[in-house]
């Protein structure tokens, strides 16, 4: 890692977690891509954006037919729904299920144990400034984005 620009430090930390299963999948694959796309959908809601299937594909980036069959997936196995968008009929939306809530609340308390064995030794104020650090990134990267 000696000599990489911090752009390539970024972009390695994001490779290397993609890589990894998700948010408690217990190593299974399937269940990652279902808490990938739930996920995606619970981000949307929190930023006030209607989680369509082309909304869904561009937040995690992949074409509009891989997240149609990632929704379908997720709606089988009872993490979402599809109802009709209030904004227009014709259009149609994912939302959250109890049981979909139940599973991100246990993937985010999975995130939150695995960040704490990541920065264990790290003080609270070294805790605080990079979640502020990413937070940062983030938004700036949601504002490039519109």
């Amino acid at each position: 890692m000696t000599g990489q620009g911090p752009g390539q430090v970024l972009f390695g930390f994001v490779r290397h977690w993609s890589r990894r299963a998700t948010a408690g999948a217990g190593g299974e694959a399937g269940q990652g891509r279902l808490v990938h796309v739930t996920e995606a959908v619970h981000a949307l809601a929190e930023r006030g954006l209607p989680a369509t299937v082309n909304a869904v594909a561009d937040e995690i980036g992949i074409d509009q037919s891989g997240a149609s069959r990632l929704i379908k997936s997720a709606t089988a196995a009872g993490y979402l729904t599809l109802r009709a968008s209030g904004a227009d009929g014709r259009r149609r939306q994912a939302w959250l299920t109890p049981g979909g809530r139940s599973m991100l609340e246990s993937a985010h308390r999975w995130q939150e144990d695995v960040f704490d064995r990541l920065t264990e030794g790290w003080s609270e104020q070294r805790r605080h400034d990079f979640r502020k650090a990413m937070t940062d990134l983030l938004d700036r990267s949601y504002a490039l984005d519109g």
